[in-house]
């Protein structure tokens, strides 16, 4: 349905959304910012009435999106200019602006588009001097899936208003985003952690079917191989991942302890990442390192990973949808080679992926709550999560669009990761102290999986000082 050069664009715009991702800076909020301005600069406000958004050579495509199902009642907003922080570049950014120039048209509401910054590191700071200035010349911002816990306090509650259409999304992702019994924002598009085989090697090395337990992929990776590896290729491997210190390492940790009955990082305001099934999965993972995993997986990042496997030298690796388009080019070495999976479990633990993506979030401070609310509430909406999955491929939070035909047409390893359990990470327990509990959190893994440190030492150090930081 998309051409090679948007498949291209939609990984740039896709890899932002990822946890830790191929961005130039990891997703996570930074340590320290910048103080906050007096006032910080927005564009002055427009005449009043609809000025269309400049679609110049945006293809019809991407301008051909569902009705304003909401259109009555967003009228009586008409004249109203809404500012809305949507995406950086490509084809993300292109169907933002149509979006905005449909709801635009029909509604009367003027809905400027502002880019946010490509790193998102930047954006997160930008963010936060907009609420730290209180101001008021910002309506609705894309919000991190890590985000909301840090920006609670600014964002509108939408507990009430959307309280139909959150029960529409994942419930986890919704849970994500409640923060102190407030909905902070809606899920617009999601991302999670998945297992990519070589259906070519699965086949020729005996296989029925990709991995359900960690020993089987275990089992194959190792087969395949030593297989290949005798065939003439040294460089070949069983499993890449991301084991750098950094926050892709966080996620796949997480996916590693919910799959094997270990629960996750902190639970009900309890510090719960150091448990026997914690360690045991540790251990595991560091037990990969220099067999079924080349010595260098402990510094590998997205990309690191996507070009290994890409490049046909591994028979399976985790990373993010995103990699699935990059993958399917006519360019790619695998195309037509290859397909998702849930990543394996151990009993009695389940199919996780790590959430990653975006919600859609109204400010505190915005004067034209009112409008924002209709605005979101169609960019949200099932009509719209099919059309962007139709178009951008962009995952849908909302089960009924995943599963509709159409959609697992376009994107068909959707029909394969149903049963995935999207896990979220401890951002609203721990707010704006998150990037430094991730940090505690991928350090710890990040030696355990190194060797210089036991993964029971590990974890139980990690424990300590995440007990310390969410006193």
């Amino acid at each position: 349905m998309r051409s090679t050069l948007m498949s291209m664009l939609l990984v740039m715009s896709m890899i932002l959304a990822a946890c830790g991702g191929a961005a130039p800076a990891p997703t996570a909020p930074p340590a320290a910012q910048p103080e906050a301005p007096a006032q910080p600069e927005a564009p002055a406000s427009g005449a009043v009435g609809v000025t269309p958004t400049d679609l110049t050579g945006i293809s019809s495509e991407i301008t051909d999106l569902p009705a304003v199902f909401n259109a009555e009642a967003a009228r009586q907003y008409a004249g109203t200019t809404l500012r809305f922080y949507g995406d950086a570049i490509g084809l993300g950014s292109d169907m933002d602006k149509a979006m905005a120039a449909k709801f635009s048209e029909e509604t009367g509401i003027n809905v400027v588009v502002l880019p946010r910054p490509q790193d998102a590191t930047e954006f997160y700071a930008q963010i936060q001097r907009f609420f730290q200035a209180q101001s008021t010349e910002t309506d609705v911002f894309m919000m991190d899936v890590i985000w909301p816990g840090a920006f609670a306090t600014h964002l509108y509650d939408v507990s009430d208003i959307f309280a139909a259409e959150a029960k529409l999304h994942y419930p986890n992702i919704v849970e994500n985003n409640t923060v102190d019994g407030k909905l902070t924002a809606l899920p617009w598009f999601g991302d999670f952690g998945m297992l990519f085989y070589r259906t070519d090697l699965l086949q020729e090395y005996g296989y029925n079917a990709p991995p359900t337990t960690w020993d089987e992929l275990e089992e194959i990776a190792k087969t395949v191989q030593e297989g290949e590896r005798a065939k003439g290729n040294p460089n070949f491997v069983g499993f890449v991942w991301q084991g750098a210190a950094y926050e892709g390492l966080t996620c796949n940790l997480l996916e590693w302890f919910y799959s094997q009955d270990a629960g996750t990082f902190l639970q009900d305001g309890t510090v719960t990442i150091n448990n026997p099934q914690a360690v045991a999965a540790l251990e595991r993972a560091a037990g990969w390192v220099g067999s079924i995993s080349p010595k260098g997986v402990v510094s590998y990042r997205e990309e690191d990973a996507r070009n290994v496997f890409q490049g046909g030298n591994a028979m399976f690796m985790r990373n993010w949808p995103y990699a699935y388009s990059a993958a399917d080019t006519d360019d790619s070495p695998i195309k037509d080679k290859f397909d998702v999976a849930p990543l394996p479990v151990t009993a009695p633990g389940q199919p996780a992926g790590t959430v990653g993506g975006w919600q859609l979030a109204i400010s505190n401070y915005s004067q034209n709550k009112g409008a924002a609310v209709e605005f979101v509430r169609y960019a949200t909406s099932p009509q719209m999560q099919k059309w962007r999955a139709l178009v951008g491929t962009f995952v849908p939070t909302i089960p009924i669009v995943s599963e509709d035909e159409e959609v697992i047409e376009a994107m068909p390893f959707l029909r394969n990761l149903s049963p995935v359990v999207r896990v979220t990470r401890p951002s609203r327990e721990t707010g704006e102290l998150y990037n430094e509990a991730s940090t505690i959190i991928f350090q710890s893994a990040n030696e355990a999986l190194l060797g210089s440190t036991s993964a029971a030492d590990a974890l139980a150090r990690a424990e300590q000082q995440l007990q310390r930081l969410i006193r």
